[in-house]
C-alpha cells in the first residue's frame, strides 16, 4: 500500500465509541458471519485483519463445544473466502493460550504447541486450518501470536484484560481477584506496540510464518498491582487484593520470544509499562463504570 493511502474498514458486532476509532477508519456495525456483508467488504479490500473472536478463556473453559461452535465454522468459511478472492491475511492469533505450559522461557515460536484451554485448543486449530486452506487452496496468511495486550479501550469486567479491571476495581472500591499466591506470570504490551507489529507484518511478514508479539519480560499479577499502587494512590485510589485458589486452565507462566519478528522488521516495542498503565489509566477514567 505505498504511495497511496489506505482505506481501512474496521468490522466490530457492537458500537465503538468515536474515542477508540482514529479517524481515518470507518467503522461498519456488522458481523463477519454475514456472507453479503462480508463478500462485499472482501471486494473493498486486499488485506483482512482476523481479530474476532466470541469467547475468552474462562468463558471456553465453562463451555468447550460454544467456543468451538462459535470460532471455527466462522474462521473457515473466513479463509475460504480470503483465498477464492485471493486477498492476503493476518490471523491473529493467541500467544498467551496455544503453548501451554512453558518448557523455557521466553518462548519461541517453534515451541511445543499443548494448550490446557479449550480456548487455547479453539485457537491452535483455526491456525491448523489457515494451514491446510494455504496448502490446498493457495491461502495466504500470515499468523500473528500477541501476547496480554493493555491500554486505552480495554474493557474491565469481561473476562480478560486483567490491568484494565484491576484499575477499575480500585476505582469502584473493589477488590481485585489473584488466582495463587503471586498469580500468573504474563507478558503485558501495550495496544499501539501491538498495532505497529501486525502493521510490520503485514507488509514484511512471510507466508505462511507464525510470529510473536510480545515485550519478553514476564509479570505476574502481584508484579501489576505493585506497579499499580503508587499510579492510583496518585489519584486517591486503593487497590484490595483477594487471593483464590489457582485455576487449572491458567499457565502458570508465558513470555514471548520476540527476536523473530525484530530480525525480519525491527520492531520491538516503545512505550515503557509504567508509560503504559498511565495512559491507560487516563483513558479508563473518562469512562463510566
Amino acid at each position: 500500500m505505498k504511495g497511496r493511502a489506505a482505506h481501512i474498514t474496521a468490522l466490530g458486532r457492537t458500537h465503538v465509541k468515536t474515542d477508540v476509532i482514529p479517524t481515518n477508519v470507518e467503522f461498519v456495525r456488522g458481523d463477519f458471519t454475514d456472507t453479503r456483508l462480508f463478500k462485499r467488504l472482501l471486494d473493498q479490500h486486499d488485506i483482512i485483519v482476523h481479530l474476532a473472536y466470541a469467547t475468552v478463556p474462562n468463558t471456553s473453559f465453562d463451555d468447550p463445544l460454544g467456543d468451538l461452535q462459535q470460532n471455527l465454522a466462522p474462521a473457515v468459511r473466513l479463509f475460504t473466502e480470503t483465498a477464492t478472492h485471493k486477498k492476503k491475511l493476518i490471523l491473529v492469533s493467541s500467544g498467551g493460550t496455544v503453548y501451554g505450559e512453558a518448557t523455557k522461557l521466553p518462548i519461541p515460536e517453534d515451541h511445543p504447541t499443548r494448550p490446557i484451554s479449550p480456548y487455547g485448543v479453539t485457537k491452535l486449530t483455526l491456525e491448523n486450518y489457515a494451514y491446510l486452506f494455504a496448502m490446498t487452496h493457495g491461502l495466504q496468511f500470515v499468523c500473528v501470536r500477541p501476547s496480554n495486550a493493555y491500554g486505552p479501550g480495554q474493557r474491565p469486567f469481561v473476562g480478560q484484560g486483567f490491568i484494565a479491571t484491576a484499575m477499575a476495581s480500585a476505582m469502584k472500591g473493589e477488590s481485585i481477584k489473584i488466582f495463587g499466591r503471586r498469580g500468573a506470570v504474563r507478558d503485558y504490551l501495550y495496544i499501539t506496540d501491538l498495532a505497529e507489529g501486525i502493521a510490520c507484518l503485514l507488509s514484511e511478514g512471510q507466508p505462511s510464518q507464525t510470529y510473536n508479539l510480545g515485550s519478553g519480560q514476564g509479570m505476574s499479577n502481584m508484579d501489576v498491582i505493585e506497579s499499580l499502587i503508587p499510579l492510583l494512590r496518585e489519584f486517591g485510589h486503593e487497590l484490595k487484593v483477594e487471593h483464590l485458589p489457582e485455576r487449572p486452565f491458567d499457565v502458570k507462566a508465558n513470555v514471548l520470544d520476540i527476536n523473530k519478528v525484530s530480525i525480519l522488521t525491527g520492531w520491538k516495542p516503545k512505550v515503557s509499562f509504567e508509560q503504559g498503565l498511565r495512559s491507560t489509566y487516563e483513558w479508563l477514567s473518562r469512562q463510566p463504570l
